[in-house]
C-alpha cells in the first residue's frame, strides 16, 4: 500500500488518468444494467429464432444487407424503424433484436424502440461479424 501511495505522488497525471479511466469503466457499466435492452451472442440469437420467433432487423444498408444477412431478417435503415410502423407493428411482446455490421450502431435504434415501449429487445453484440464469425449461415439477396 505504501508502494502505491508513494507511486501516486511520483506521478500524478498518470494517477488522475488511472481514476479517470475507471470512473469512466464503472459509469459505462452501469449504464449498460439501465439501458433498457441486452446484448446477445449468435448463439443466444439462434435460440430466440427457433424459441421465440424473434423479430430480426437488419440496420445495414441494402448493398450489405443483399450481400449476407440472417435467414428470415428483415431489412430497415435506422430511419426507417418506427415503433408504429408496419414491420414492428405485432412485436411490442415478442423479441426484437437488432443487427448491425459490428453491434454499435443498433444501439441507438434499440434505445427507441424501448423507449416506446418495447419489452424485449436485443442488440446482437458483435454484429454480422460475430454471427460470420461464429460460423454460422448467411442468406443472400433480398427478402
Amino acid at each position: 500500500m505504501d508502494r502505491l501511495l508513494e507511486f501516486a505522488q511520483l506521478n500524478p497525471l498518470l494517477s488522475i488518468a488511472f481514476a479517470g479511466l475507471t470512473l469512466a469503466l464503472v459509469y459505462t457499466e452501469v449504464m449498460r444494467l439501465f439501458r433498457g435492452f441486452k446484448g446477445i451472442t449468435p448463439a443466444q440469437l439462434t435460440e430466440l429464432i427457433n424459441r421465440e420467433s424473434a423479430l430480426v432487423i437488419d440496420l445495414r444498408g441494402q448493398g450489405d444487407f443483399e450481400k449476407g444477412h440472417i435467414i428470415g431478417a428483415r431489412h430497415a435503415l435506422p430511419s426507417q424503424v418506427e415503433p408504429e410502423g408496419k414491420l414492428l407493428a405485432k412485436a411490442r411482446e415478442t423479441p426484437v433484436v437488432l443487427v448491425c455490421a459490428a453491434g454499435m450502431s443498433a444501439q441507438g435504434t434499440a434505445q427507441k424502440l424501448v423507449k416506446a415501449g418495447f419489452k424485449k429487445v436485443s442488440v446482437l453484440d458483435g454484429g454480422i461479424a460475430a454471427w460470420t464469425g461464429a460460423g454460422l449461415p448467411l442468406a443472400k439477396g433480398k427478402t
